[in-house]
């Protein structure tokens, strides 16, 4: 681990892919960074432009120009947030020097097994080499092991969310983990920036689909996890929806309860296991977590409630997808692998209305 004992010192950062959503928003969150210094930018279909032509907001902020990534001089980047498609990002990763700490917001590391990642997403593991050493950057739930890491793999943003709210009651006995479904729901950003007929303004705006049926490749991520707190080989029921608003992310949860155990034993499991948490709040019984209530923040909201169906329960989750979601816990895995307080340029509270 690489500790900052100078509170002027600079991280040399370089954004892969700084032209998507994520990209934008780690941008937005490391401006405000005192350790980060954006150094390169790339972005291979917008190479050669300004970042403010791409983001007219972030403009006058004397960041770098965007470059395509074979024109990338890694001399002097101490840190790399990858936010290229699925896929593309292991061989880039395997060839860069050795002293570069990688923050991968992709797909291509989260999954440990490389069966398991080639059935789901269509080809072999470019770099088995290296997966065994990368780290699942859950940050509450795995704070030690990223500190020590060079290789972090993010979590999606269902995943974040889902285990977030699942993992200690599952870790803790009082649900069955055979018995879980999951309801998720998501703004249009957590689909990419990429022209797609399907999130087309008309296509998208007033109403609300599935998408994903039983195929979406965040479920053999969440079950990945799952099983390791279990300590057997889970399924579970995921369903996400895509819903008319720009940022955001909405689960809601149906379980059923161990014997013997009530909600409010699930609220005390999720209230001890987050109690000094700065980012992850259990809220009053009673009060509905709603994504107007994070959004903008890097801040994830859990309520439990009782089920009028004997024995069950329902616990929600929110958080917002490009923050909490993504870039915001890729900055939180970034602070812990250069021994900076966590939560370093990710104090903003939510955006409200």
């Amino acid at each position: 681990m690489t500790v900052m004992t100078n509170a002027n010192s600079k991280i040399k950062i370089g954004v892969l892919g700084a032209s998507g959503y994520t990209g934008a928003d780690l941008v937005r969150l490391l401006l405000l960074h005192p350790n980060a210094e954006i150094s390169l930018l790339t972005a291979d279909r917008r190479a050669g432009e300004s970042y403010a032509a791409v983001y007219p907001h972030l403009a006058g902020r004397g960041l770098p120009d965007l470059v395509a990534i074979q024109d990338a001089d890694w001399s002097g980047v101490d840190a790399v947030f990858c936010g290229l498609p699925h896929g593309t990002t292991q061989e880039l990763i395997a060839a860069l020097p050795d002293q570069v700490k990688v923050i991968d917001l992709s797909a291509d590391f989260r999954l440990r097994n490389a069966d398991t990642y080639a059935e789901w997403y269509g080809h072999e593991h470019r770099a088995p080499h290296l997966q065994g050493d990368a780290v699942y950057g859950l940050t509450e739930h795995a704070r030690e092991a990223v500190s020590a890491a060079r290789l972090v793999a993010c979590p999606g943003c269902y995943p974040t969310a889902a285990l977030m709210a699942l993992l200690p009651l599952v870790g803790g006995g009082v649900i069955d983990p055979a018995d879980i479904v999951v309801d998720a729901k998501s703004g249009v950003t957590g689909a990419g920036r990429g022209l797609k007929e399907a999130n087309l303004f008309c296509e998208v705006a007033e109403g609300i689909h599935p998408y994903g049926i039983a195929s979406h490749r965040h479920a053999p991520e969440i079950e990945q996890e799952l099983s390791l707190a279990a300590g057997k080989d889970i399924l579970i029921n995921f369903t996400p929806h895509l819903m008319p608003m720009n940022r955001g992310e909405l689960l809601t949860c149906y379980v059923r309860m161990t014997e013997g155990h009530t909600a409010d034993d699930l609220r005390a499991t999720l209230a001890e296991r987050y109690d000094d948490e700065y980012f992850v709040t259990v809220v009053e019984p009673g009060v509905v977590p709603a994504t107007r209530h994070i959004r903008g923040s890097n801040h994830c909201l859990i309520g439990v409630f009782a089920d009028r169906i004997p024995g069950r329960a329902i616990v929600v989750s929110t958080l917002d997808n490009l923050v909490k979601g993504s870039s915001g816990q890729a900055i939180q895995n970034m602070n812990l692998m250069f021994g900076l307080p966590e939560t370093t340029a990710l104090e903003q509270a939510p955006l409200f209305p």
